[in-house]
């Protein structure tokens, strides 16, 4: 039987991940997909109804209460379970089948440029990664945890600021 950390990609998203189900009250997931209708603009159709998909996507964002810009660049098969308090910067690269909890917040910080995530991270609540640092596929960042350094892939990062506390994940993922 294989184990759930080793089946979930950190290259090919899942996109079952967002999809929205009838009668569930899910609002991060209809936040991102305003944001992948935005960013699947081609066509003057589509183009057309522009306005009308950044209206949605701001109405989902305070519903949210979140600050997640409308051409964020987050891979697919995101999960951004409780997306309260979320602030994301516009060129921040989120890989895909990551997930993000609540009051996370991805910026600038002390070291020049912006964060890059790698695909199937685990970001807990109130944790901010800050400045140009990138974490590693399959990394796990704690809850307040503070990421000013980079964060190799596998690797268990906590504290104020973050530390790397396991280097693999104990299932080989």
């Amino acid at each position: 039987m294989k184990n759930e950390m080793q089946t979930i990609s950190a290259e090919v998203p899942d996109w079952a991940r967002e999809a929205i189900r009838p009668g569930r009250y899910e609002p991060w997931k209809r936040l991102l997909r305003t944001i992948r209708e935005y960013q699947n603009q081609e066509g003057w159709l589509k183009r057309l109804m522009r306005p009308l998909i950044v209206l949605r996507h701001r109405f989902w964002s305070v519903v949210c209460g979140s600050d997640i810009p409308v051409n964020a660049q987050i891979g697919g098969g995101a999960i951004i379970l409780h997306p309260q308090g979320v602030v994301i910067h516009p060129d921040v690269v989120v890989g895909p089948n990551c997930l993000i909890l609540q009051q996370v917040t991805l910026g600038t910080g002390p070291v020049p440029g912006l964060p890059r995530i790698g695909g199937h991270v685990d970001i807990g609540a109130g944790a901010k990664i800050l400045g140009g640092v990138t974490i590693g596929d399959h990394a796990r960042i704690g809850a307040n945890a503070v990421v000013l350094e980079n964060i190799p892939p596998g690797a268990t990062a906590v504290g104020i600021p973050a530390r790397i506390i396991s280097e693999k994940r104990k299932n080989g993922g």
